[in-house]
């Protein structure tokens, strides 16, 4: 019986080849999907950019080696990258953090991206700001609460459904503004990337 590897030359491929072979194109499109290059996915996974390169356009092999830090990178189950059928159970589980400072936080943002999404319940931090920068720029929707905010010479009292949108590069601050825990939906982006919002032109009446 022939195997594989000493198969005659015109035998057919075998019946996995095809899965195979698409492997590479999808790779590349939910990276480009995800706006990553292949130097950030290549600091995630470490894999090296050219392995990475060479997979996505098809003359290297995937491999489970390969294909699980890139499943996990990606935020995505293994079967997604092989074109399975998608199956289980839809409900993501997301897990709390504590914060630093009082509180916590949960990463709502399951891929990697220059974006991403926390819901944070933040506490009373006393009334003396203790003001911090750092690289990025951050945007913050309080969801239940007020929250007090130090921005720079600016003390601002936010509540419910106000906005914030600020580069943390510039000293600030954020606490309880009555010692009662502050919901808080926030973007963050680390190399200051800024949210986008799209809104529709208000209709003008009729004359």
């Amino acid at each position: 019986m022939d195997t594989p590897a000493d198969a005659p030359a015109d035998a057919p491929p075998p019946p996995y080849q095809s899965v195979l072979d698409e492997v590479g194109p999808r790779l590349k499109r939910l990276r480009a999907k995800r706006g990553l290059t292949l130097a950030a996915l290549s600091e995630t996974t470490g894999i090296s950019k050219s392995t990475l390169s060479r997979l996505e356009s098809g003359q290297r092999r995937p491999s489970l080696e390969l294909l699980l830090p890139l499943a996990g990178a990606y935020r995505v189950p293994l079967d997604d990258l092989v074109g399975a059928p998608e199956v289980g159970d839809p409900r993501v589980r997301l897990t709390p953090h504590e914060l630093p400072s009082g509180g916590t936080f949960v990463p709502l943002s399951r891929t990697p991206g220059p974006l991403q999404a926390y819901k944070m319940i933040i506490t009373d931090r006393g009334s003396e700001p203790d003001l911090r920068t750092h690289e990025g720029y951050e945007w913050m929707y309080v969801l239940q609460g007020r929250l007090r905010l130090v921005l720079s010479e600016h003390d601002l009292v936010l509540g419910p459904g106000e906005v914030a949108e600020f580069d943390t590069r510039l000293p600030h601050w954020f606490s309880s503004a009555d010692g009662r825990p502050v919901e808080v939906l926030s973007l963050f982006g680390r190399q200051g990337e800024r949210m986008h919002v799209r809104a529709k032109p208000v209709q003008k009446p009729a004359p």
